[in-house]
């Protein structure tokens, strides 16, 4: 399958960026970290995001979505990543969608997704337990209790978990950290009793929290696919969301790329244009192939996932790894050449770093995903 976008998506990505240039800069998002916004995203974009079809993006249609893949998912997020957009996009639509689109029995899917697809309702996976991302150790226990189960532990790094309406939680029904077996996922209201949540800005001023569940009550109803048998489904939603955050990334590469090409070519030094020393050349080149290959790889992975998920994990591997090595170049490059002001919080330079930094854990850095595609060739 061809590397390039169709007639279709590219319609969608110029959709999208005309809406997310205008009403979401990256003055936006200092904006909001400025202010302290409690909420740390805008209610009111993300309603225009649902007018648009954005919110329910991957929402079959019978459920108010627009039915679209995961190519498509990737085509906004790279316009997410060019301004740095904070947005419940990923969290919702893509991770949470996707769980509840793929494991979902008919009532839950019948209840949730057409709140997702209209905006109204905000979900996001609670998996992470510790400082890496390490799915397999999950630890955290539901233990049977009548006709359903207590849940207790606790969870890091919730991408919008102080705003979200529903939780996806992976807990540990039978078997110990590092087994696939005895993994289930689990669906939790955030106002349920004996959950408690911490808003926990990231360096990036986006949103993520820490939550903690003691002896929280869930029934049968509440278990997301099938009991212990949760890693498959964890497995394809996490490297769908691996894919998303590899497209943000080229986004976000692309964005500083040009900004820093567009320096090169005003800024002066010496009497003359720092753009015409040859070494900066070098590495503006080297950059752009690059971000390219890159571009091609992450592409190459939501074909992938859109083709089958349950095959797409190598490709996955290798889009994410290399979006994370790429984005880490791309903004080191653009602050070093930016000079002195590239590390003033007033040049916008320094967010796509923070932010950059944030999406290469997020799900796995690429040492993770080097060792995962060591493993699936038996080294």
């Amino acid at each position: 399958m061809a590397l390039v976008l169709t007639e279709e998506q590219s319609m969608l990505r110029d959709s999208a960026r005309g809406l997310i240039s205008d009403k979401a800069p990256v003055s936006h998002l200092r904006s909001l970290r400025d202010s302290k916004d409690p909420t740390g995203f805008s209610k009111e974009l993300w309603h225009s995001f649902a007018e648009m079809g954005f919110a329910g993006l991957l929402v079959p249609e019978e459920f108010g979505g627009s039915g679209l893949g995961f190519m498509e998912a990737g085509v906004v997020m790279e316009e997410i990543g060019r301004t740095l957009m904070p947005s419940p996009f990923l969290a919702t639509s893509v991770v949470a969608a996707s769980a509840l689109n793929r494991g979902g029995n008919a009532a839950q899917k019948s209840e949730y997704l057409p709140k997702i697809s209209n905006g109204s309702l905000l979900a996001t996976l609670a998996v992470d337990e510790g400082a890496k991302h390490r799915p397999l150790q999950t630890n955290l226990q539901a233990v049977r209790a009548g006709n359903g189960f207590k849940l207790s532990g606790a969870k890091a790094l919730v991408v919008d978990g102080h705003v979200a309406d529903l939780f996806i939680v992976a807990a540990r029904t039978a078997g110990s950290a590092g087994g696939r077996d005895g993994l289930t996922l689990f669906l939790v209201d955030p106002k349920a009793r004996g959950v408690a949540i911490e808003r926990t800005v990231m360096v990036d001023a986006h949103n993520a929290a820490r939550i903690e569940l003691a002896n929280v009550e869930v029934n049968a109803d509440s278990v997301l696919g099938e009991v212990d048998q949760g890693a498959a489904l964890l497995d394809g939603v996490l490297d769908i969301g691996r894919g998303a955050i590899a497209a943000e990334m080229v986004g976000l590469s692309d964005e500083v790329f040009n900004r820093t090409v567009e320096y090169l070519k005003n800024r002066k030094q010496f009497g003359k244009l720092i753009g015409e020393f040859q070494a900066l050349q070098h590495r503006a080149a080297e950059l752009y192939v690059d971000i390219e290959i890159t571009r091609a790889a992450t592409m190459k992975a939501l074909q992938a996932l859109d083709a089958d998920v349950a095959k797409a994990a190598s490709s996955v591997a290798v889009a994410k790894a290399r979006a994370g090595t790429t984005a880490t170049r791309a903004v080191q490059e653009g602050v070093q050449m930016h000079g002195g002001m590239g590390m003033t919080d007033q040049f916008d330079i320094g967010f796509f770093m923070k932010r950059a930094r944030v999406c290469e854990e997020l799900f796995g850095d690429a040492n993770y995903h080097t060792e995962q595609l060591a493993r699936a060739r038996g080294y």
